[in-house]
């Protein structure tokens, strides 16, 4: 499977002068092979292939008004191309109902704040014996490697964040040496708001609400940005005040899905989730919520480390009734408001905690060999059966104690 890498780059005053430059060339090649094809389709004639781009792209370079694309690698140009492909294929395919519907390529404009720019090996970028990153007509960068790579890597791609900050984002491929060894739990995961997930096996994580905890921080730089003067060195300043306090946010919420993902996958063979309407939740009253407990992006890290590590991710249908049914006898017992969090099964009379309920039967619905024990149910008061109601037609002898 291939994997992607991400490190903290730390370039000089020279340097970032030199991915600004890259960084624009890219974007001017991408805007003229997108006008290109666009004027193309206005005029009826057929799609420009992208080896005829590559052509005029290579053109291009020795007119006076494009000249100074020569002052950048050639492969950063290329990959510019490479990229307006792929969002052509990712349009065109959802049009042809094989992925979700994207809109068509759009410009892209000196004024976005997430720039990159791509090297694939052929560009002759390499990792120094120093351990620093060289880049062709860029130098040798600064990296902050926290960890090694698992591989030797195919791609690399420069990143300029809307906070200002630079990352090296390295594609490596990983093989079946990296399978953990088989284990015996299986346990299903029920996912929300107060609780972020609760475990089949009665296990409760809290949900860490990084976004709501910072709202205060957050809503004091946004104030401040909406009172500076667009156009001003002091709007960019307070910009990115803004960009690196949301990211701040979402970094920690990234290292906490990590972590908590990773530790599921370890010492569990199978885990099974809930497959959620995210973009209908997140259309109601708890939107804010929904988009800080950032369950996609955790399912996701669940998806990819399962398939790394030889583990079983399964995934059940959205309108199965694990908050309806009782885990202990099997019995639906109807759809209950929120602020019901324990309730008592009609049928058996077991007192079941809705959360640890709902992901014993997540559990059950994806087949896996988990039992209601770990639910923290206990038996509640159930009228007795007839035959045994009232007193004996004859005195019993007591029992000594």
């Amino acid at each position: 499977m291939q994997l992607r890498y991400s490190f903290r780059q730390y370039p000089s005053a020279g340097q970032r002068s030199a991915l600004s430059r890259a960084f624009g060339c890219a974007r001017v090649v991408y805007n003229d092979a997108l006008r290109a094809r666009e004027t193309a389709r206005a005029a009826g004639l057929p799609f420009i292939p992208s080896g005829e781009l590559s052509k005029q792209l290579t053109a291009s370079k020795k007119t006076p008004g494009r000249a100074w694309l020569a002052e950048v690698s050639s492969v950063v140009l290329q990959q510019s191309l490479r990229d307006l492909d792929t969002a052509y294929k990712n349009f065109f395919d959802g049009l042809r109902g094989k992925r979700p519907k994207t809109g068509p390529p759009r410009f892209k404009s000196r004024k976005d704040t997430r720039q990159s720019v791509r090297f694939t090996a052929n560009a002759g970028w390499k990792i120094t014996t120093g351990g620093k990153l060289r880049l062709p007509k860029v130098g040798d960068l600064a990296v902050k490697w926290s960890r090694s790579l698992p591989s030797t890597p195919s791609t690399v791609t420069v990143v300029k964040d809307s906070a200002g900050r630079y990352f090296a984002s390295f594609v490596v491929e990983t093989g079946p040496e990296e399978t953990l060894p088989e284990t015996t739990p299986e346990v299903g995961i029920d996912l929300g708001l107060k609780h972020f997930a609760v475990l089949s096996d009665g296990t409760k994580i809290d949900s860490p609400r990084f976004l709501r905890r910072a709202e205060k921080r957050l809503n004091k730089a946004q104030r401040a940005l909406s009172r500076k003067e667009k156009g001003s060195k002091n709007r960019d300043k307070a910009r990115i005040r803004v960009a690196r306090a949301h990211a701040r946010v979402a970094d920690a919420r990234r290292e906490f899905h990590h972590r908590l993902s990773t530790r599921l996958i370890r010492e569990n063979q199978a885990v099974a989730v809930e497959d959620l309407a995210v973009k209908g939740l997140a259309r109601t009253r708890l939107a804010k919520s929904v988009h800080d407990a950032g369950w996609s992006a955790f399912v996701s890290m669940l998806e990819y480390k399962a398939a790394r590590y030889g583990r079983t991710l399964i995934r059940i249908g959205r309108f199965e009734p694990t908050s309806q049914v009782c885990s202990q006898c099997g019995v639906q017992d109807g759809p209950k408001p929120l602020h019901i969090r324990v309730w008592t099964c009609s049928a058996c009379g077991a007192v079941l905690d809705r959360d640890i309920n709902a992901a014993v039967n997540v559990a059950k619905a994806a087949g896996l060999a988990v039992s209601a024990c770990g639910a923290q149910v206990r038996p509640g008061l159930v009228p007795a059966p007839r035959s045994e109601a009232g007193t004996h037609p004859t005195p019993q002898p007591s029992t000594a104690r």
